[in-house]
């Protein structure tokens, strides 16, 4: 689905007030990207009505949460000699030791939407808190950078644009969702965010207040559907309606169940390979939150706490007091999730959409020119 959220700052209030939501079928995408970009835009020209209609007022410009397959986080270092004669670190250095770090990954065709430092080392010693003002001769880091696929995001831009909507920033679909369902104390203790879409399955791990990890999968609930429909012989609507936890005589629940399981296990298989992978597997004392659309399909906690051994819960949150009572389904998350994050966060992007943006909208009208008469 594509999704919309309008909402409105008021002086004196931390959270904007939601004023207008619309959706609107996606089409023309798969696995994040797009396939078909008169679909895609039609889509988005659907959801944006329907949000304008809902809010009374014209919607020109947006934030918009990225997803799919190429969004993945890279863990890379960097050093630096500090560049001060009396060896004081400065915000200067900080930045150098930073941008080394960007330069040691090889990333092909992605750019970096966000990066995290994860940790600093000064002289060789583990450094908490703030850096300036310290002293010492060489500066180490290790970084996390969140990167997205250039094509598919100007794609995406382009589709944006034709369908009369401005982007004014970029943020991965976790990083807006976090403050909405996930409390500073889970996210220091440890916590996987987990958010199973349609057609993938992110995973990010949050520790020490900060994201240190974020892996997508091709996988979703949508697979569950399909299963669903395969083996009951049924249309993919009532597997839909079944996958969501509707009861009905005319099948087997057992069959049913054992089904869904299967899929289920295939993703949380695929979770806790990550997990192993990075070191976190059963460590994480906060456990497992669960948001995105398929975050309903029915058993999935239960499964969850025996397969991955996490606690495990399903996101909610409290921020929207004046929120519908849809907006509470984890599936709007990341939408919902982009107004408080564009008070709280600022630009995301660190230049990576101004400079896409640019290049795009020159594409655009030379595209244009060479139309005209």
């Amino acid at each position: 689905m594509t999704r919309v959220v309008v909402g409105e700052f008021f002086k004196g209030e931390k959270n904007p007030k939601i004023i207008g939501v619309g959706e609107a079928p996606s089409f023309g995408l798969r696995h994040g990207y797009v396939t078909d970009s008169a679909q895609t835009i039609a889509s988005i020209k659907n959801a944006v009505r329907a949000a304008e209609k809902s809010a009374g007022v014209p919607i020109r410009r947006a934030l918009v949460a990225l997803s799919g397959t190429t969004l993945q986080g890279y863990t890379s270092a960097g050093s630096a000699i500090v560049s001060k004669a009396d060896s004081e670190v400065t915000a200067l250095d900080v930045r150098k030791v930073l941008e080394d770090a960007e330069e040691n990954l090889s990333l092909g065709n992605k750019k970096i939407i966000h990066s995290y430092p994860v940790s600093f080392r000064l002289d060789g010693k583990e450094v908490q808190g703030r850096l300036e003002g310290l002293r010492g001769a060489k500066l180490e880091v290790k970084a996390l950078f969140i990167a997205y696929s250039f094509v598919h995001l100007e794609d995406l831009l382009s589709a944006l644009a034709e369908a009369g909507v401005e982007t004014v920033d970029v943020v991965a679909s976790p990083v807006a969702a976090e403050d909405l369902c996930l409390s500073e104390k889970q996210k220091i203790v440890g916590v996987a965010l987990i958010d199973i879409g349609d057609q993938k399955t992110s995973v990010s791990v949050f520790e020490n207040g900060e994201l240190a990890s974020l892996h997508t999968f091709a996988i979703g609930s949508a697979d569950i559907t399909n299963d669903i429909a395969l083996g009951l012989k049924i249309p993919l609507e009532l597997a839909e309606d079944l996958k969501r936890g509707a009861v009905s005589e005319e099948f087997s629940q057992k069959k049913l169940d054992e089904i869904i399981e299967a899929r289920l296990c295939d993703i949380f298989e695929s979770i806790d390979n990550h997990l192993k992978k990075i070191k976190r597997s059963e460590l994480l004392p906060a456990g497992a939150v669960f948001i995105g659309g398929g975050a309903t399909v029915a058993g999935l906690l239960e499964l969850s706490k025996t397969t991955l051994k996490l606690p495990s819960s399903i996101g909610n949150t409290e921020i929207f007091s004046n929120a519908k009572t849809k907006l509470r389904d984890p599936a709007w998350f990341a939408a919902l999730g982009l107004l408080s994050a564009s008070k709280s966060h600022g630009n995301f992007s660190s230049g990576t959409l101004a400079s896409i943006w640019r290049d795009l909208k020159t594409a655009i009208k030379l595209g244009l020119k060479q139309l005209m008469p």
